[in-house]
Order: structure tokens, then C-alpha cells, then sequence
């Protein structure tokens, strides 16, 4: 029989495969983890399941009822645009130090980026694009060296909206971003910290437009 996950590894393991259900679409908010099930589906001892629910409850991203059990968080349209209020503060400021602070090697990822970016919304690649919006804004978020803003950003639950909103994979959502994602590397890469800020402040503006036209929407379906 082979050995199960047990210990920090498995508890970290467990953490990871529920975020990357959640980014999937496998698991929606709502949804019920069952300990035994997760452990006969990650290959881990049901301890290291309940561990890893712990973290993520930490994180907001699991919720654990007493006498009921652990499900998926649902975040309400208001919660996640006032999430998203505090991440364009923070984001801001970290756009703006980028702009001054990237060294050559975040420059020229930055453009990678946007060249990628380009081509994901040619080719109507979603996933791609998603994934590289990501990477945009931890990379404005590490070039800029703010590492208080850093952990409040990692503490404010954005990763929990875009689980639940996924508001990139909506059709014609990326093509209306990209300008927006566009300017931000221009201004960083091109060291004007006030355009940056003015960059991340309309990108997020924005978002919030989106997540306040999303509770008169149909979800978007599962992928």
C-alpha cells in the first residue's frame, strides 16, 4: 500500500490542491470539503486534511462550521469590492515604487508579459491570460520592494475573488483589460511612478465596476 501524505508535507500539499481546485472551477464556493474524501483523494492522512482546512480557514478561503463541517467560502459581491478598494491602495503604492525600483531583469519580464498577454487575447487563450494577469501583479508587487504591503495584499483575500468572480475568463473581459494591464507595464517599465498609480487605480476601478455588475449577472459556468 502506498504511504500517505502526513506531517507539513501532506498539510501543505492539501492546501495547495484545494486553491488549484478552486482557480479550476473543480470546487465552487459553497461546496463541502469532506476530510475523508480529500484524504482518499489527495493520498493523505486525514489529519493533514484538517490541518490544511485549518490554514485555509486562516486565509478565509474555507469556512468550518461547528457541528457541520468544512465548505468552499462564498464572498458577497459588497466583500469583494471592498477587498478590492483596499488592494487598489496598496497597489497603488506598490506601482508607484516599482516604477523607480524594477531592476532590468522585472523590466524586461514586464514586457514578456505584455507580449503574452497580446497573444493570449489573439488566440482567445483565457487560461493563459488569466494566469499571466497573475504574475503581472505579483511581479509589480515584488519589484517594488514593499514587503508591508506585500502581506497585507496576501492577508486582503484577493485571491479568494478572483476564485469565486473569475472575472478574466468572462467573455470579452480580457480584450477590455488589456489596454489597462498594457499601461501599467508601459509606466513601470518606462519609470513614471505617477502614471503607474494612475494605471493600477483605473485597472481596479474597473474590476470593481465589474464585481458590482456581477450580482446582476449569470455565473459564469464551471470550466
Amino acid at each position: 500500500m502506498t504511504d500517505k501524505l502526513t506531517g507539513a508535507a501532506g498539510r501543505e500539499y492539501v492546501a495547495n490542491a484545494i486553491r488549484q481546485a478552486l482557480r479550476s472551477g473543480d470546487l465552487v464556493p459553497g461546496q463541502r470539503l469532506v476530510e475523508l474524501e480529500l484524504a482518499e483523494s489527495y493520498g493523505t492522512t486525514r489529519g493533514a486534511v484538517r490541518e490544511a482546512l485549518q490554514d485555509l480557514a486562516a486565509e478565509e478561503i474555507v469556512e468550518i462550521v461547528p457541528r457541520r463541517g468544512a465548505r468552499i467560502r462564498a464572498v458577497s459581491v459588497e466583500e469583494a469590492v471592498q477587498i478590492t478598494e483596499c488592494r487598489s491602495a496598496l497597489e497603488q503604492l506598490c506601482a508607484r515604487r516599482a516604477a523607480t525600483r524594477a531592476d532590468e531583469g522585472q523590466r524586461a519580464e514586464l514586457e514578456r508579459i505584455g507580449t503574452d498577454m497580446r497573444q493570449a487575447v489573439a488566440d482567445g487563450a483565457w487560461d493563459a491570460y488569466s494566469a499571466l494577469n497573475q504574475r503581472l501583479h505579483e511581479l509589480v508587487i515584488e519589484a517594488s520592494g514593499q514587503e508591508v504591503a506585500r502581506r497585507q495584499l496576501e492577508r486582503l483575500n484577493g485571491p479568494m475573488v478572483r476564485f469565486q468572480f473569475r472575472l478574466a475568463l468572462r467573455p470579452g473581459r480580457p480584450a477590455q483589460s488589456l489596454p489597462q494591464h498594457l499601461a501599467i507595464i508601459e509606466a513601470v517599465v518606462g519609470g513614471d511612478p505617477e502614471a503607474a498609480a494612475r494605471a493600477a487605480a483605473a485597472h481596479l476601478d474597473d474590476v470593481i465596476e465589474q464585481l458590482r455588475s456581477s450580482a446582476a449577472r449569470t455565473p459564469v459556468p464551471r470550466r
